[in-house]
């Protein structure tokens, strides 16, 4: 990737502390003389240390991180932590070397330890899940906002620190990296942090040696099938997140069947919620609106206790994801009367970059860009849609290269049954064929019982441009995929790309405000 590659967010004045104390602490095998050494960060990429840090060298499916340990030095480090092969690879270096069996499992603690955030910690919130997860955190902080908290926010779009925005990496960042971000928000006074959690992070040991207050499981469709074997060991994955290593209470949605798996995984208190019509849940969730710029919902739970607001999306589905983040905060203390006034009067006061957003004007079609990228998430999207289109709904898609390439029939049938034009387009082809991924997508489109018209154009510039040129007044056009994204990724290079923008264009160029 080249240096478009947003940058690590680390505490503006960190403390050191003695190297010593952190072997003694966990109790680990040393080489080299570490007596007089203090360390200030922790990193698992030579680009990226500072000096006063620890360099972790993990191993890697083509090389190993001790094999740079000579960049890291001169980069600044001032130990290096590894395995035993590491050792071998890193001797020659004449950095100190701190032994462990598995440095991706401790990664996490070791950050703990170095950047002290087990002390005096914020309130903590997790969100898991396939969809929803970065919607119901973003809900989360912006109520917590309304209560009057300085807040924090570790998304797939974006990390939040009080009122700083960074664009983020990964949906969770590498443990070294998130204990960072957390020091960072501590300077800032952040006193509850959102933050969204991968299957993939939970796998990788991401958020190791964090313990949040509460978590939430959104619902588990077809998605990640290149990382994990069947949806019961993606399931297994997501479950990990309910145990006592990483979460104290937990807050379980019901509408989809998996939820009733992680409630009986589960190894810490669960509350459950529903909207499905019929499901036994805790909490109960009830659309009483809906608008284009927002949805009302009632939502009731245990002792009679009810609040009615609304969220700023569209969507029977976002609905959800507001209830489900109210409960986590009652879950977490706050009183549900309290909520309810920090929503009066215009209810959940949040904005979702590239969730179902729309970039168009009050003429001409409705314009939709989202991030969503897998099956279910076009059927819930083209759904809300659909309730406040007149005229036809037109979509936009491509589908990542590299990635899990099961889902593409699917995504490409569901698309097409639920919308009266597809135009099937290019998004990250990485290092695959972008026309044979649109091959497959076409495949899967036919397969729909009741085919939408069918359009392949590349690249997708071009793509935004077909569909605003088959569109008319009362129609709308939902891109999916590349939601907030300011970047295409071609055969590993980050090309600078925004579909906001393109559409936007589109738009203008067509003649529409």
């Amino acid at each position: 990737m080249n240096g478009r590659i947003p940058p690590v967010v680390r505490p503006e004045h960190p403390s050191s502390r003695a190297l010593a104390g952190l072997t003694d602490e966990f109790d680990l095998v040393v080489r080299g003389e570490i007596s007089h050494l203090d360390v200030t960060g922790v990193t698992v990429r030579t680009t990226e240390v500072e000096p006063g840090d620890l360099y972790v060298a993990l191993p890697g499916s083509n090389s190993h991180g001790a094999s740079f340990v000579t960049d890291a030095r001169e980069r600044g480090a001032v130990a290096v932590l590894t395995d035993e092969a590491g050792a071998k690879l890193a001797e020659h270096a004449g950095l100190p070397i701190i032994l462990v069996d598995s440095p991706r499992e401790a990664l996490g603690a070791v950050s703990a330890w170095v950047y002290r955030t087990a002390e005096d910690p914020p309130l903590l919130f997790g969100v898991t899940g396939t969809n929803g997860k970065t919607s119901t955190a973003y809900l989360l902080e912006g109520i917590l906002r309304q209560l009057g908290l300085v807040t924090g926010l570790s998304s797939t779009a974006e990390r939040h620190i009080a009122d700083v925005t960074v664009v983020s990496r990964l949906t969770t960042p590498e443990a070294s990296e998130l204990h960072a971000l957390l020091a960072r928000m501590r300077e800032s006074a952040v006193r509850a942090v959102a933050v969204e959690v991968s299957a993939q992070a939970l796998t990788a040991h991401r958020v190791d040696g964090i313990v949040f207050d509460v978590v939430a499981f959104t619902n588990l469709s077809h998605d990640h099938l290149d990382d994990y074997v069947d949806m019961a060991e993606y399931l297994e994955a997501k479950a990990e997140l309910f145990t006592p290593e990483h979460a104290r209470l937990g807050v379980v949605c019901l509408d989809s069947s998996y939820g009733q798996g992680i409630v009986e995984r589960s190894r810490v208190p669960i509350t459950s919620i529903s909207s499905t019509p019929g499901v036994d849940a805790d909490w109960r969730l009830d659309v009483i609106d809906e608008h284009p710029t927002h949805t009302t919902f009632l939502l009731e739970g245990p002792e009679g206790r009810s609040i009615t607001t609304s969220a700023p999306l569209i969507g029977r589905h976002m609905a959800a994801n507001a209830g489900l983040a109210i409960v986590m905060l009652v879950e977490a203390g706050f009183e549900l009367e309290a909520i309810g006034q920090a929503l009066e009067p215009e209810g959940i006061q949040a904005y979702l970059p590239g969730r179902t957003e729309r970039v168009s004007g009050d003429r001409g079609p409705s314009v939709y860009v989202d991030f969503g990228h897998s099956p279910d998430a076009f059927f819930t999207t083209l759904q809300a849609v659909r309730t406040f289109t007149p005229g036809r709904v037109i979509m936009v898609f491509g589908a990542d290269g590299d990635r899990d390439a099961t889902k593409r029939h699917e995504m490409a049938r569901v698309a097409s049954e639920y919308s009266d034009i597809l135009v099937i387009t290019d998004h990250h082809p990485r290092f695959e064929d972008a026309a044979s991924i649109r091959a497959a997508l076409l495949q899967g489109a036919r397969l729909a019982e009741h085919q939408a018209d069918l359009f392949e154009v590349s690249p997708p510039e071009q793509a935004i441009r077909r569909a605003v040129s088959l569109a008319r007044e009362g129609d709308s056009i939902l891109w999916a995929g590349p939601g907030h994204q300011d970047y295409r990724d071609i055969r590993g290079e980050r090309t600078p790309y925004s579909a906001r923008s393109e559409a936007r264009d589109a738009l203008r160029e067509a003649g529409w405000a």
